[in-house]
């Protein structure tokens, strides 16, 4: 079995655990790896609460699954893989020489490799929801029925960064699952995932909704998922989470884990955000995001004192593209985002979905705090492009802060390697182990731009600047071709 883990799709992970996407037994396996596997032993119950009884779950879902299992279906993929040409070991290279030529570099002989997963029919015409990696370079897919039924799927379009695709079948009396609306899910909410774990067959597990908005971390994705205990095992991805009320709510989509096994951390893909997808690749076969061309950070209870704001909540905007929609509509360096067309933005990965399921061209309010006050600005939505990196550290000699890091003046010649204008700041030559300026994220060759918004360009000013004030000074950091903001103890 080849395990995805995550070192590939993504970096946050708890101490020992591997974030995994649930299909084809987490990649492509050859068909004769898949056999039976040993069920883990029920877990005991959870001891009862006496002094608050909570609601009885249903003595019966039986009902539900009737309704929604017929459009829940199994996926299996399949490519060539070619033939590979390796070279000898080095040992054995040298050993030999060149004397075989050619003959030196073994072929590996083409095999066929086959991948399960799920899916959900959401159009009576065909169309069924999935994840991206069930058929990530399939060269055929098949779809099984829950009445016996198999046909060829077209895939009409697959999305990476959001790990959804479309699929086409030419059937007639296909039962459908429609879609809810995930937004009104609410933590604690009982509910159903059904899918096809480890080729067993369709399987039901029970479970709740046990939280909302979360990102593992995965690179250039878009994250917004519905975290549930309902025992989520490889194969169940692109398979559904099932309100009881019957409605499709997510796409069941990775699972946190150790051993490779369900340990009730699992995660979906939203109904809202795989509805958006969907109808776009039904539509262009691709997807359009939208951007406004600023960078952001999180709101840090240190940074909301900083500012002093009242709730740690929003997006802080630590850059604005020059002639990007934000500039156009007025959105400064320091803002705080804090809702777009009225939704509450909770965090900048809130924020960056909000925006990226917006067409470019739509016209959208964002609502911003600035200098305490909240504002309404309106911003035309341009279409997302990908872009740069930082680039790697630097180190130098320069006048000491007293506050753990030494900085110069940032001269004509360091400004252009920089790319920005001679005189924006003082560049950090050295930053000393375990001090304030470590602490704070702050690392050689980062220019300091500005302390609590005002512009510093000399190391005097720097240190006057960090001297005067009791609260954390909020500092503005030119990394690169990247600006953001961190916060610096000065006590």
């Amino acid at each position: 079995m080849n395990y995805i883990d995550n070192r590939r799709r993504g970096r946050r992970t708890a101490a020992a655990a591997a974030l995994l996407l649930t299909g084809s037994i987490l990649g492509w396996t050859a068909q004769s790896d898949f056999g039976p596997t040993a069920s883990a032993a029920p877990s005991a119950p959870a001891a009862a609460v006496a002094a608050a009884p909570a609601p009885m779950a249903a003595a019966s879902y039986a009902g539900v699954v009737e309704q929604i299992t017929p459009a829940v279906v199994t996926i299996r993929s399949e490519r060539l893989v070619r033939n590979i040409s390796q070279d000898l070991p080095p040992g054995l290279r040298e050993f030999f020489g060149d004397r075989f030529g050619d003959r030196s570099r073994r072929q590996v002989p083409e095999r066929r490799e086959g991948g399960l997963g799920s899916g959900v029919i959401v159009r009576p015409d065909g169309y069924i929801l999935t994840n991206h990696h069930v058929v990530a370079g399939a060269e055929s897919v098949n779809v099984e029925l829950t009445d016996g039924r198999s046909f060829k799927a077209k895939v009409v379009g697959s999305d990476q960064p959001s790990d959804l695709a479309v699929l086409k079948v030419e059937g007639t009396n296909l039962q459908t699952l429609a879609l809810g609306d995930s937004d009104a899910v609410r933590v604690g909410d009982v509910v159903l995932a059904v899918g096809n774990p480890l080729g067993v067959g369709q399987t039901v597990t029970m479970g709740i909704v046990s939280a909302k908005g979360r990102a593992t971390g995965a690179d250039g994705s878009f994250e917004d998922f519905i975290q549930t205990d309902a025992p989520i095992n490889q194969g169940n991805s692109g398979g559904a989470l099932v309100s009881t009320g019957g409605q499709l709510i997510g796409i069941n989509s990775q699972i946190l884990t150790p051993s490779g096994g369900n340990i009730g951390i699992g995660f979906a893909i939203p109904a809202n955000m795989a509805k958006n997808v969907m109808t776009q690749l039904i539509e262009h076969g691709e997807v359009h995001r939208g951007m406004i061309g600023v960078t952001i950070q999180p709101v840090t209870s240190d940074i909301a004192r900083s500012l002093g704001l009242s709730q740690v909540r929003g997006a802080l905007v630590n850059s604005v593209q020059p002639g990007s929609p934000a500039d156009k509509a007025g959105v400064r360096r320091g803002d705080v985002i804090t809702a777009v067309n009225g939704d509450p933005i909770r965090d900048g990965n809130s924020l960056r979905n909000e925006v990226s399921q917006l067409l470019p061209g739509t016209a959208t309010k964002l609502t911003v705090l600035r200098d305490g006050k909240e504002q309404a600005l309106t911003v035309t939505v341009a279409e997302l492009r990908r872009s740069a990196s930082e680039p790697e550290d630097r180190a130098g000699d320069g006048a000491t802060t007293g506050f753990g890091m030494t900085v110069e003046v940032l001269d004509r010649e360091q400004a252009r390697e920089l790319g920005i204008a001679a005189g924006s700041g003082v560049v950090v030559t050295a930053v000393q182990s375990g001090g304030r300026a470590a602490t704070a994220g702050i690392r050689a060759g980062d220019v300091i731009v500005e302390v609590d918004r005002r512009a510093v360009t000399t190391p005097d000013a720097l240190r006057s600047a960090l001297q005067n004030g009791s609260r954390p000074a909020l500092l503005l950091v030119r990394r690169g071709e990247s600006t953001f903001f961190v916060t610096l103890d000065r006590q």
